[in-house]
């Protein structure tokens, strides 16, 4: 791991994968506020690319500090972090990656700092930030392109329930099947392990009040000329196509693509298919 001071003097913690030459694509995870851990490579994409990749551990996360503000977890003040990483990377502009709810992040950066920004690359995007809504038929008819599963029934009534207002704590564990393209003893663990490694009173105030301000992140991205890439996952349900499209709409020139058969962790699900389009964006 690599380290670095924030501006309030937190110290922050980033790992590189790869050793191409070249400038590194800072990578920002999602949770929100989960260890960067469980991006690993992102399937290879750093040989894919020749490039490093610079995946940060937000404050509280991974071997970052947790810092002495917890106020300052909040999604909107943690662009001070990104752009501390910028300046320690020694990096005039950035090829930035975030997905899912890094992806909120990544864009109130490129808002307040629209020429530090060269490439956006947008991973089964989270939408607050850019005022996005999704309902909860798109969710389901999204899930729904899985009801051949076995374990579709049980998941289907999960998301039904909470997307109608009526769900229970035991609800929310029931659809994490629909999270993943391929719902097998590989993802069953994987989910098991995640659940450990998310800084929870971080995440409570990640979109606390404040957080988000749509109309004046979209004013702010008119003046970013970086290009733009936005991925989703074909049965993603935290993510649907339809509402990833409203994303990449806000863009003047955004390349859009729908990654088939993947979930919210497209690289997991086929890493040849993922890699190969983030690496003809980012190269």
């Amino acid at each position: 791991m690599h380290t670095f001071s924030a501006p309030d003097g937190t110290l922050l913690a980033y790992r590189v994968e790869g050793g191409g030459d070249g400038d590194p694509v800072v990578c920002l995870p999602g949770g929100p506020m989960q260890d960067s851990r469980y991006l690993g490579d992102l399937g290879g994409l750093a040989a894919r690319t020749g490039r490093r990749l610079a995946v940060l551990d937000l404050r509280g996360t991974g071997d970052s500090a947790v810092p002495a503000d917890t106020a300052t977890y909040r999604c909107d003040r943690l662009v001070d972090d990104v752009e501390a990483l910028r300046v320690h990377l020694g990096l005039d502009r950035l090829d930035l990656l975030g997905h899912s709810a890094g992806v909120n992040l990544a864009v109130r950066y490129a808002e307040r700092h629209p020429e530090r920004v060269a490439r956006l690359a947008l991973i089964t995007p989270s939408v607050m930030a850019l005022g996005v809504t999704i309902d909860g038929e798109t969710r389901r008819e999204t899930a729904r392109l899985r009801r051949g599963e076995p374990w579709f029934a049980e998941a289907y009534a999960a998301l039904e329930a909470i997307t109608s207002g009526r769900g229970g704590p035991a609800d929310w564990p029931a659809i994490t099947p629909f999270t993943y393209g391929c719902w097998d003893d590989q993802a069953r663990a994987r989910a098991a392990a995640e659940g450990d490694r998310r800084n929870s009173e971080a995440a409570g105030v990640f979109g606390s009040e404040g957080a988000f301000d749509p109309p004046a992140t979209l004013a702010g991205l008119a003046a970013c000329a970086a290009r733009v890439l936005v991925l989703a996952g074909e049965v993603d349900v935290n993510a649907p196509p339809k509402a990833a499209a409203e994303v990449a709409a806000l863009f003047p020139d955004a390349g859009f693509a729908v990654q088939p058969k993947a979930g919210h962790y497209p690289w997991l699900d086929d890493a040849e298919l993922f890699t190969a389009e983030v690496a003809g964006f980012l190269t």
